[in-house]
């Protein structure tokens, strides 16, 4: 489609203006980041992988109920998407022990949890995307003690069904981060589903080996990232591996 306004650029993803009022084009980048972005390549073909399992995983959750701000998928590198009011958290969920949870709290890498972990961390590069407690959300107005409640309930079903995906997919879900954003319908407030779900943002582990499958393949040089990406949306069925002699995946209509 024509290329419109661009009203946002992150690390992997810019936001043009959308073909009608309301609507958002989200482009998936190619741009692979770490530490903040004090790593950064560009691995050719990362943002079709990502565009394509994101869409899978937002159509999923829309057909159990889950609301996101999916539209549609409109090629190899787009979506249209509603514009939502983002609250500015990054929610995590954890499954497993990894990364920064396992530094903290000297935890060895893998170790299931006892339950699933919810936690909160303020969405500022600058800061590092501190963590945060629910105290300081409310006492900043970031979100009310409701929204807190109905993020965590949403939180945790979108666990539920992209963790049962995956493990049917040979995946282990160790632990992802979404985003939410508010809609707005005259003074009726609506949480959706927000940004992405992919590789890029969670955490995925072989189920029998441990070999890991998202972006700490580039975080701790162990292999090539595309082929990591490739290999979930191989295990999903959504995109088949590379062909002899091909430089990009192929997607799968």
């Amino acid at each position: 489609m024509a290329r419109r306004k661009k009203i946002y650029e992150g690390k992997a993803k810019t936001l043009f203006e959308g073909p009608e009022p309301g609507t958002l084009v989200q482009y998936f980048k190619d741009d692979a980041t770490a530490f903040n972005a004090v790593k950064h390549e560009i691995i050719d073909g990362k943002g079709v992988i990502n565009n394509r399992i994101s869409e899978y995983f937002m159509v999923g959750l829309g057909q159990i109920g889950i609301p996101t701000h999916f539209i549609k998928r409109l090629n190899m590198r787009e979506q249209l998407i509603k514009a939502v009011e983002i609250v500015p958290l990054e929610i995590i969920v954890r499954n497993f022990a990894a990364g920064t949870l396992s530094k903290r709290l000297n935890i060895k890498e893998g170790t299931a949890l006892p339950r699933p972990i919810v936690e909160f961390s303020l969405k500022d590069d600058t800061l590092g995307d501190p963590l945060v407690p629910e105290e300081y959300i409310i006492a900043f107005n970031w979100a009310s003690q409701q929204d807190l409640d109905d993020i965590v309930a949403l939180a945790l079903r979108v666990n539920d069904f992209i963790s049962g995906v995956m493990y049917g997919a040979g995946i282990k879900v160790i632990d992802f981060k979404i985003e939410v954003g508010r809609i707005f319908d005259n003074d009726f407030q609506r949480l959706v589903v927000a940004d992405e779900i992919s590789p890029d943002s969670c955490r995925l582990w072989d189920l029998d080996t441990g070999r890991k499958l998202d972006k700490d393949v580039f975080r701790e040089n162990l292999g090539n990232l595309r082929d990591a990406y490739t290999e979930v949306a191989d295990r999903l069925g959504i995109m088949p591996k590379l062909s002899v002699g091909s430089t990009k995946p192929t997607l799968v209509k």
